[in-house]
């Protein structure tokens, strides 16, 4: 950490607003306001109350005009403004505009540090590192998930796993689709890869797949005569083969206690943290979203991929209108043009289905601060940090490029986890300013609190406070590294508070395109 970055957080720490870019023409709150405070950076005094989080102009601002944050415009003034009013849903829209999106333009690597740091994982025999050593129960179809849970719930009371003390525990994944659905179109595709992917996940030391037997998700199909796990720990069967519930019961435990003895043997042992793959997410964002938790989880990426590890940045719907930071970015303006597709998918996507890009952001976004997907989505695009973007894959597909890379998902985020999750995701970073409450088997997930307000009132929820970047002025970067330093612990085996608090149960969410039938 520099001198000169102790002055200045020790300085945002004292101010009761702050501007974010030169070129803004909004301050944010740091605190709750009243009207007739003399706020820093306003030559007029504050005309309305506000909380934290909220905009205030420092000029004035005529109908039409944009307005602008982080440098970059979060939409156009509905009403004049005038310096010292509250600038939010009342006065502010989303406007029109165009960005250029100078594909490559700023792709520099980063350098590489190259070091020998370690974390201790399961290494698999497909090269992979688990964080975890879990057994999965996968469903392919809706009609299996209650047996699959009477699997898993008979395991526990029989103590199947007393004698198998590496293995974490036993997660059934079920789901409310793989039948009414066409067995051709891009919603099966999509489904059939979450399912491959949580099925060779490497956080799963051995998975028992359970179907019905009749819905259009075949297990056949899924397991097509090919290994799809390289240690063999894969078994399966349909509830209609077995004979029905009682029977399918019987036999999957017969098939776990096989199966642990195999996920049994693995121990945890030094990898490199080139190893890691982390999911990025936000939710129930704030105005402090784009300000601490999610620049300090950027700067714990940019170390990530400096030690040539992976992080994936998602929710295509919730980087719209900051797309263009990513595109200049972009490996290469074929990694570029990627990213532009998938958004214009969502733009035909969402018109289709009367839907619009901008119906973000929620209503707690804006009772934190946030006006528009255009100011969400660039607070939401901090966690990336600064690395060149690698390549672009699609929802669940397999990530196979090192650094930091996009996956396409909704803006959900049980939805986009999922998908990050069969991508290859071993950690999962959730920062939140509002507060959530989640976690996501077999994956863990490490909450960043944006405000140390929250992270007070929901301590047992969350694992690291980022508000105190404002609030005792510990820098983007200092926060960044005890993150990162986070990261390897938990990955180590460090649990989470969502781990400890038993989430993981309903999480698994996969995306449902196209008609239910």
């Amino acid at each position: 950490m520099t001198t000169d970055t102790n002055k200045s957080s020790q300085k945002l720490a004292l101010r009761q607003a702050v501007k974010l870019s030169p070129a803004d023409n909004v301050v944010i709150a740091l605190k709750a306001l009243k009207a007739g405070d003399l706020v820093d950076g306003l030559s007029e005094p504050l005309r309305q109350s506000v909380t934290r989080g909220q905009k205030i102009a420092t000029s004035p601002i005529t109908t039409g005009q944009h307005v602008i944050r982080y440098g970059q415009i979060i939409g156009e003034a509905k009403s004049d403004i005038l310096p010292g009013d509250h600038v939010h849903v009342h006065n502010l829209g989303m406007g029109n505009h165009h960005q250029d999106y100078a594909h490559a333009c700023s792709n520099a690597p980063l350098e590489e540090i190259a070091s020998r740091k370690l974390f201790q994982g399961y290494v698999r025999a497909d090269g992979r590192v688990g964080t975890r050593n879990y057994i999965g129960i996968l469903t392919t179809v809706n009609c299996s998930g209650s047996v699959a849970r009477f699997i898993a719930e008979a395991a526990e009371k029989d103590g199947l796993l007393n004698g198998f003390p590496n293995v974490d525990g036993i997660v059934p994944i079920v789901h409310g689709t793989g039948c009414g659905m066409s067995g051709h179109d891009e919603g099966y595709a999509t489904l059939f890869r979450t399912l491959s992917g949580y099925a060779q996940h490497p956080n799963f030391g051995g998975i028992l797949l359970i179907g019905l037997g009749c819905e259009v998700m075949q297990v056949a199909d899924l397991v097509g005569g090919r290994p799809i796990r390289a240690d063999g720990t894969l078994r399966y069967m349909t509830i209609q083969n077995e004979g029905g519930t009682r029977r399918t019961i019987e036999r999957g435990l017969q098939e776990l206690r096989g199966i642990a003895e195999h996920a049994n043997q693995a121990a945890r042992g030094p990898a490199p943290i080139s190893e890691i793959t982390v999911g990025m997410q936000c939710g129930g964002s704030d105005g402090y979203s784009g300000i601490t938790a999610n620049p300090a989880l950027g700067f714990a990426s940019d170390l990530l991929v400096r030690h040539g590890g992976t992080t994936i940045l998602s929710e295509t719907s919730e980087i719209y209108g900051a797309e263009h930071l990513l595109t200049r970015r972009a490996e290469s303006v074929e990694v570029g043009e990627k990213l532009i597709e998938r958004v214009r998918w969502w733009e035909d996507y969402t018109s289709r289905n009367g839907g619009e890009m901008d119906n973000n952001p929620s209503p707690g976004n804006k009772r934190g601060g946030l006006t528009t997907i255009l100011e969400k989505s660039l607070g939401a695009v901090a966690k990336g940090g600064t690395a060149p973007l690698r390549d672009v894959y699609k929802f669940g597909e397999k990530i196979e490029k090192h650094g930091f890379v996009f996956m396409d998902s909704p803006g959900f985020d049980p939805c986009s986890v999922t998908g990050q999750i069969a991508s290859g995701a071993n950690l999962i970073v959730f920062t939140t300013g509002r507060g959530s409450v989640s976690g996501y088997q077999p994956t863990p997930c490490i909450k960043l609190a944006t405000n140390s307000e929250m992270y007070d009132r929901m301590a047992d929820d969350m694992d690291l406070n980022c508000g105190d970047i404002v609030t005792e002025g510990v820098s983007i970067e200092a926060k960044g590294e005890e993150l990162f330093e986070t990261l390897i612990r938990i990955a180590s085996g460090e649990k989470t508070k969502s781990e400890d608090l038993g989430f993981g149960g309903v999480e698994f969410v996969p995306w449902q395109i196209g008609a239910v039938m």
